[in-house]
């Protein structure tokens, strides 16, 4: 029994070892993202300048690799913190590094969905290829795209996301309270019902086509460049399903039970986990390899 000068424990605090454990987890998680991440976007960007720039779909790598690389430079400031658990930054830029990763997340699914309707309407031979006329036409693109996202969208967000709640200034990453409003969980709800609608549809679009080239192909699959095709199509799709959509999921309940203290920090490991989509372009590059190719061929002859 507790004497009576001494104070009561919160019990909606989280318990120290889910702390500690948590922490952990995301220095883990966060270091390999930034390694990788940063590997992969030094090999994309040498193997981009023998690349066709008229094609839509290298232009869509390009911007992939630059919105991996603005997020990769928050990555270690998100390290700081969770191995001091404390934050010295100051507010705002606490609200642009946490803002950063879902600015993140949208764009790598927007540029995902462009390079994956591409293979869609190449595959049904609707457009034998799909190309820019100029290189002009490809720079206007991605800068119309950038200016939507850090000149309109950006702008916006800043202005009211965290400004309904109280925080401190040594703590950073739990903006949940901005959650209690009507007008934020609605947007969250479109986004989720959109990223989920739009994923399954791809999905389907995947296995169908996938299938579809292991029927025609004979022998071997593992030998057939359009089989491989493929399989890099079905990548951004599992990307996607792994990546993205737990964090989607988990946020339904997550509205829904806001003032629950011990969510903040799952909330913050699922956010971790749309981070690893950062290791695309490494995965890519192996994936690309012919040695790797002969090596799976071999094991399938065996």
């Amino acid at each position: 029994m507790a004497k009576g000068n001494e104070p009561l424990l919160n019990s909606t605090l989280p318990p120290p070892f889910l702390i500690d454990s948590s922490h952990i987890g995301l220095i883990t998680t966060y270091t390999m993202v930034f390694i990788a991440g940063v590997c992969g976007v030094i090999k994309m960007s040498f193997l981009l300048v023998r690349m066709n720039t008229l094609s839509v779909t290298t232009t869509a790598v390009i911007n992939l690799v630059v919105i991996h690389s603005f997020f990769l430079v928050t990555v270690p400031f998100r390290l700081y913190y969770y191995a001091t658990d404390k934050w010295t930054f100051g507010l705002p830029f606490c609200k642009f590094v946490s803002g950063m990763i879902h600015f993140h997340m949208y764009l790598t699914f927007l540029f995902y969905m462009i390079f994956l309707v591409i293979r869609c309407l190449i595959f049904f031979q609707w457009k034998d290829k799909v190309e820019f006329y100029r290189n002009l036409h490809a720079v206007a693109t991605s800068t119309a795209v950038w200016i939507l996202a850090f000149v309109i969208v950006a702008p916006i967000v800043w202005c009211t996301y965290g400004t309904t709640g109280t925080y401190g200034n040594n703590t950073c990453f739990r903006f949940h309270q901005e959650l209690e409003r009507a007008p934020v969980k609605v947007l969250n709800y479109v986004l989720i019902t959109v990223m989920v609608s739009i994923t399954c549809t791809l999905l389907g679009l995947q296995v169908f086509m996938l299938l579809k080239v292991v029927k025609k192909l004979s022998g071997t699959v593992w030998s057939h460049q359009e089989f491989w095709a493929q399989l890099k199509s079905f990548f951004f799709v599992w990307v996607i399903m792994f990546c993205f959509l737990p964090h989607h999921f988990f946020r339904i309940y997550f509205i829904e039970h806001v003032n629950d203290q011990q969510l903040d920090t799952v909330n913050e490991i699922f956010l971790s986990i749309t981070a690893i989509s950062c290791l695309d372009l490494f995965s890519f590059v192996i994936s690309g390899s012919n040695i790797l190719r002969q090596r799976i061929s071999a094991l399938s002859c065996c």
